[in-house]
């Protein structure tokens, strides 16, 4: 990707999301967004196949992997990934042009895009949630009811290696209470959080039992 197409100017603010799966993201920034108008949520690209509950626009923008190929080689994403089998990207002109009317842009993105972001806009706060523990996070992927105990277990698998990433993050958030781990999403994007910073020692040991994949405990 050209850098001279990274600088998007004005005097927004961009702020990344990322999680392993099911730690809850998806469900906090989407209360985030509908708490503080504020906020816009950017809209990501990807390949894989659409969720029953899910609306093309809203919640993604479903493509075809050759669509996809073609908007990479065209520079046409501020960042993407392949995560598991499928692959997914932010649109730069939309955040170029989020942040030239100074808005505050949300993304919700994985550990691998979070570092293209971080390289091109290092202005960018970077917030990474984690789950209170490997046994609730396991709960919450069969809560889902929507995959394979194959899928779960690579999912798992793949968790823990996210997890091992979260210290190149601005922030940390621990969701084991939704309220307070929303109440603690909108104290960072607000101008605060200081508390919630990613080296804390409240989370050291939380970090260092999943990223080992043990049970883990809990921790503010």
């Amino acid at each position: 990707m050209g850098t001279d197409r990274a600088n998007t100017g004005g005097h927004g603010r961009l702020y990344v999301i990322a999680a392993p799966s099911g730690a809850g993201k998806t469900s906090l920034v989407n209360a985030l967004v509908q708490s503080d108008p504020g906020l816009r949520f950017s809209v990501s690209y990807t390949t894989r196949a659409q969720r029953p509950n899910e609306v093309d626009g809203r919640d993604y923008h479903f493509v075809s992997v050759e669509r996809f190929r073609g908007m990479v080689a065209r520079e046409e994403f501020l960042e993407h990934a392949q995560v598991f089998d499928n692959y997914y990207g932010t649109g730069l002109e939309a955040v170029r042009g989020a942040l030239g009317r100074g808005e505050r842009l949300l993304l919700e993105i994985d550990w691998q895009g979070a570092r293209q972001v971080r390289a091109r806009l290092p202005e960018a706060r970077t917030i990474f949630v984690l789950p209170p523990s490997l046994a609730a996070l396991e709960q919450r992927l069969r809560g889902r009811g929507t995959d394979t105990d194959e899928v779960i277990r690579r999912r798992l698998r793949d968790a823990v290696a996210d997890i091992g990433h979260c210290v190149e993050f601005d922030y940390i958030v621990v969701n084991d209470r939704f309220d307070q781990a929303l109440a603690d999403l909108r104290a960072i994007v607000s101008g605060g959080g200081a508390d919630l910073a990613a080296g804390r020692a409240q989370v050291r040991d939380l970090i260092a039992a999943l990223a080992a994949g043990a049970p883990g405990g809990r921790a503010g």
